[in-house]
This record gives structure tokens, C-alpha cells and sequence, in this order.
């Protein structure tokens, strides 16, 4: 499975959110950078709280020119009922991910094996990608847990910005 890398055009993306028609990252026109969230789902403990977490910092990455979005392959009811239980009502909260685009993005797929998940749903991404819509930054996880941790994020891209920081990882 080829997975998106730094310094090359990100894969296409584009999927419906909440409150408005869809979302496409080549309409996207960051001052420096468009961050995407994929989530594992509304089953998800570990998500509730990391895009929750996300959100609270979303002033932060704005003042930073960065636009963030989060994703996944639930259901739009699904994706209104994690709104509303997590309240994330400032997020721009995707939905209907399709399991083409998730491998796509390198995303790990899981067959759901308890109560409450889908069937088929993707682990963990974020992507950090710049104004030219080229890949910078990407994290993917096959499990819930070992994402990066939003506060140190926000000092990274500071960082990035201070110091013309290239993307890495290009080969």
C-alpha cells in the first residue's frame, strides 16, 4: 500500500461535513497549513477526547494560519450524535470517509468486533499539509492511542514556521 509522503501533492479528499454541503482540501486556502484529523469513529473513547482536545486548540492553530477539519467513515447520524455527546460544535466535523479514500491516505482498517462499531472503520491519521496542498507532516496509527499530542504540535509548527522547517521523510 503506497501511503501519502512528504514533499509530493496529497491524495484527493473530499467528503461531507456537518452545517455545510462538503469539505474538499484542494478548495482549502490556508495561510500556512491545513490540518486533517481522520477519527475512528463515535465508538471511540480515545477520539471523543483527542478531538476535544483539538477543538479547545482551535484559536491556537488558527492564529498559526492553520485550518483543521476531522474525518471519518461513520454515518452522517453518527457523525451528529459525536458532535452533540462530544460537543464539538466549533470543529468542522466530517463524515461518509470512503474506505477508497481512507487507503488512499495509508489509513489502517479495522472490522468492527464489539458492540457499538461499525463494521468497517479507519484507525488514526493526521496530516499536516501545506499551502501548495503537499504533504508536510504525517502520522498514522493502527490502534487508537499514539497519535500526536496537540499542545507539543502547536510548538512544532511554531517551530516550523520560525525556522523555514522543510518537510522530511521525502524518501
Amino acid at each position: 500500500m503506497n501511503r501519502p509522503t512528504p514533499k509530493q501533492l496529497a491524495p484527493e479528499l473530499e467528503f461531507p461535513i456537518l452545517g455545510a454541503n462538503s469539505w474538499n482540501l484542494k478548495a482549502q486556502q490556508p495561510k500556512n497549513f491545513t490540518l486533517v484529523v481522520f477519527y475512528r469513529g463515535l465508538h471511540c473513547p480515545i477520539c471523543k477526547k483527542y478531538l476535544q482536545e483539538l477543538q479547545n486548540l482551535l484559536p491556537d492553530f488558527k492564529e498559526r494560519g492553520v485550518e483543521v477539519a476531522a474525518v471519518s467513515m461513520d454515518t452522517e447520524e453518527r457523525a451528529r450524535l459525536s458532535r452533540q455527546k462530544w460537543e464539538l460544535d466549533a470543529l468542522t466535523l466530517g463524515y461518509d470517509l470512503p474506505e477508497a479514500t481512507a487507503k488512499q491516505w495509508g489509513l489502517y482498517l479495522s472490522e468492527g468486533i464489539k458492540e457499538g462499531e461499525p463494521e468497517l472503520f479507519s484507525e488514526p491519521g493526521l496530516f499536516l499539509i501545506d499551502n501548495e496542498h503537499k504533504i508536510y507532516y504525517s502520522s498514522i496509527t493502527s490502534n487508537p492511542w499514539g497519535r500526536p499530542y496537540l499542545p507539543s504540535f502547536i510548538k512544532a509548527i511554531d517551530f516550523i514556521l520560525e525556522n523555514d522547517y522543510p518537510a522530511r521523510g521525502e524518501k
